[in-house]
């Protein structure tokens, strides 16, 4: 059985609509989020994610 997670908005802290499950890598993968409606560029592999700081995805959510 796998396992599998929301990903968690690293903006308000909340879950988004995106679920990984333990075998799913993204690679600067847009992660919007309707609760704060930012985009974050985020990267996952192995139920680990990370933000990538992004000065154009920064800009561009305000």
């Amino acid at each position: 059985m796998q396992t599998s997670n929301w990903v968690i908005c690293p903006k308000c802290g909340r879950k988004t609509h995106t679920k990984l499950r333990e075998d799913t890598v993204l690679n600067h993968f847009p992660l919007y989020c309707p609760k704060c409606r930012r985009e974050s560029l985020i990267s996952a592999d192995k139920l680990k994610v990370r933000t990538i700081k992004d000065e154009r995805s920064e800009s561009q959510t305000q």
